[in-house]
């Protein structure tokens, strides 16, 4: 049976023409050689697989060769190069410094250094991994890096710039390996399966070309596991098998799914998808991967962007224009959240269902959102309307009150009820059962400032009571009466005495040795010692404004803190006066001073 070479080693490129992907790394080696510009130590960096060792090993090639081509490349037929390809070139060495990274290996490397070449003229050390070198080899290494013999060419290598010395970067030519691009990878790989005579599909690449990451070497591997898999008969679903690969076409009936508001269908599919073994987390990478597809496919600018085959290209633009923006960019936040939350879960399919649930509800709340709010408290019609609807429809229940039915949508803020109608007579104390109060929707700008206000709907509950709790009085952003320095005073004390209760001292502390100060009508000055103190109250201010105003009337009232440090008296004092703070520690100072008859130096 013939020997086989794995695709990584049979199709490794032996000029510079042939490296996949690293034009600008190639160009600038062949204009060296041919302004004969070599440098003295090359350091090739990047990830793994992206060709590294292969251009130092193409550079090492050609710069020995006697019969170069016009393009700068090595013939591959005179004696230098015939004796580099069998191995047997006296001009090369290859040093592995994962394995030979003590000082006794550099210094053997130095002493080859100084035999000049017998043959060719230039004597090439390639040290793969360089990182891998431990201190003292570095050290050791430096005087013969900054200062070879004119025959020596040093190529280093490694995955790990970071790693290695500062003093042995400046002394070499840094050159950055670039991850090759998924179109490069996916054309390599096509030509390789026509020469071996291997049937593929384009999407089928394109996923090994992604799974690669940028890595040719991972690529190949992964073309040999799946030829091997599928017996030269390479498709997008093999692939997708093998590969133990989400298939995009579950991602695009999800979203179909999504923008119908379609819970049942977006739950089952994706129960289906955890039956088939995938992970709730790559899942969920997976839909932000796929909607921020969507969004990149909306412009005609952005669509390079998506580095996909042709085939799915076009199945991103198809749904990418039946999907709004809006609902895009909302759904990859709740995937975000979902992503940052998911390992910290118990529960951690829970996480993945309540996004997808939330994302099924976007459509609606974004039709709720744009629909024009009316003013139902200044019109008699739609009171009279309101007013029929029976007391079963409300969505909830007071004691006294009952508030008309609204629709409260998913994540909008809680809206803070306004004014009831002067027209409409409506009993203080206690209403018959069946009577409604319509409230005054306020705009979403307003929302979102109430929201900043009163987190909850118990917030709601408690402005909407009045400073005795016995009558509830409605509010609005323009409801603003002028209060005294006593008033604030007075509800600030409450505030304290509440805090107090609820056992939490640093609050108490904080409130009881502060006083406010009423600088302007609206504006309550709070002056505090040190930062911490300052970051306290700014934690307590949502609560502490929304105990304030429903109680000062005055919705605009905000406050201020300001660091004040106080003023340390520094005075010299006299000899007699430090005499007297002594006596007072210890009496019998004064007894020892009258015994041995002794003077207090003035």
């Amino acid at each position: 049976m013939e020997n086989f070479i794995v695709s990584a080693r049979k199709y490794r490129p032996a000029t510079f023409e042939t490296v996949v992907g690293q034009q600008h790394i190639t160009g600038t080696l062949k204009n060296a050689i041919k302004n004969n510009q070599l440098a003295q130590a090359f350091l090739f960096c990047g990830p793994r697989g992206v060709g590294k060792t292969t251009c130092a090993r193409i550079l090492a090639k050609t710069i020995n060769c006697t019969s170069l081509t016009a393009e700068q490349e090595a013939c591959g037929t005179c004696e230098s190069c015939v004796s580099f390809q069998t191995g047997h070139s006296f001009n090369f060495h290859e040093l592995d410094a994962a394995s030979n990274n003590s000082v006794d290996d550099i210094r053997s490397l130095i002493e080859q250094v100084r035999i000049p070449p017998q043959a060719g003229k230039y004597k090439i050390y390639i040290i793969d991994e360089v990182h891998m070198l431990s201190a003292n080899a570095f050290n050791a290494f430096l005087k013969t890096l900054e200062e070879p013999p004119s025959y020596a060419i040093f190529i280093l290598a490694t995955t790990e710039k970071h790693k290695i010395l500062p003093t042995i970067l400046s002394r070499c030519q840094i050159f950055d390996f670039n991850r090759i691009q998924v179109e490069d990878i996916s054309g390599h790989l096509n030509k390789i399966a026509q020469r071996e005579n291997i049937a593929v599909e384009a999407d089928g690449l394109h996923i090994i070309a992604q799974k690669a990451d940028g890595g040719l070497r991972d690529a190949l591997s992964m073309f040999d596991q799946i030829v091997s898999y599928t017996n030269k008969n390479l498709t997008y679903k093999s692939v997708i098998d093998n590969l133990n690969i989400l298939d995009y076409d579950y991602y695009f009936k999800l979203t179909q799914h999504l923008t119908a508001t379609d819970v049942s269908h977006t739950l089952i599919l994706f129960d289906e998808i955890l039956n088939n073994g995938f992970d709730g987390n790559n899942f969920i990478n997976g839909l932000a991967s796929h909607l921020r597809n969507l969004l990149v496919a909306k412009d005609p600018q952005t669509t390079k962007l998506l580095e996909v085959s042709e085939n799915i290209k076009q199945k991103y633009i198809s749904q990418s224009q039946q999907t709004p923006v809006s609902f895009i960019l909302t759904a990859l936040n709740l995937a975000n959240q979902c992503d940052l939350n998911y390992k910290n879960s118990k529960n951690q399919r829970l996480q993945v269902e309540m996004a997808l649930i939330k994302m099924c509800h976007i459509p609606s709340v974004l039709q709720l959102a744009s629909q024009p709010l009316t003013n139902t408290a200044t019109d008699p019609d739609q009171i009279k309307k309101k007013t029929s609807i029976s007391t079963e429809q409300s969505s909830f229940t007071a004691p006294a009150t009952s508030v008309a039915e609204s629709p409260v949508p998913v994540n909008l803020p809680p809206v803070i009820p306004a004014e009831v109608n002067p027209t409409v007579n409506i009993p203080k104390k206690t209403p018959p059962p069946s009577s409604k109060i319509v409230l005054n929707p306020i705009s979403l700008a307003q929302q979102s400032k109430v929201a900043m206000l009163v987190p909850s709907l118990n917030g709601i509950q408690n402005n909407a009571e009045g400073a005795d709790g016995d009558e509830p009085k409605y509010i609005t952003g323009s409801d603003k009466e002028i209060f005294t320095q006593d008033q604030l005073l007075l509800y600030w004390n409450q505030y304290t005495s509440m805090v107090k209760e609820a056992n939490r001292i640093n609050v108490y502390t904080l409130m009881s040795t502060s006083v406010p100060i009423l600088e302007k009508p609206d504006e309550i000055l709070v002056q505090v010692e040190h930062k911490l103190q300052e970051d306290l109250l700014q934690e307590e201010m949502i609560d502490l404004l929304n105990f304030l105003r429903p109680r000062l009337k005055n919705f605009s009232i905000y406050i201020k803190t300001k660091q004040v440090v106080k003023e340390v008296v520094n005075r010299l004092y006299t000899s007699t006066e430090k005499y007297q703070y002594l006596v007072e520690k210890n009496p019998k100072l004064e007894e020892m001073r009258r015994r041995f008859n002794l003077d207090v130096n003035p």
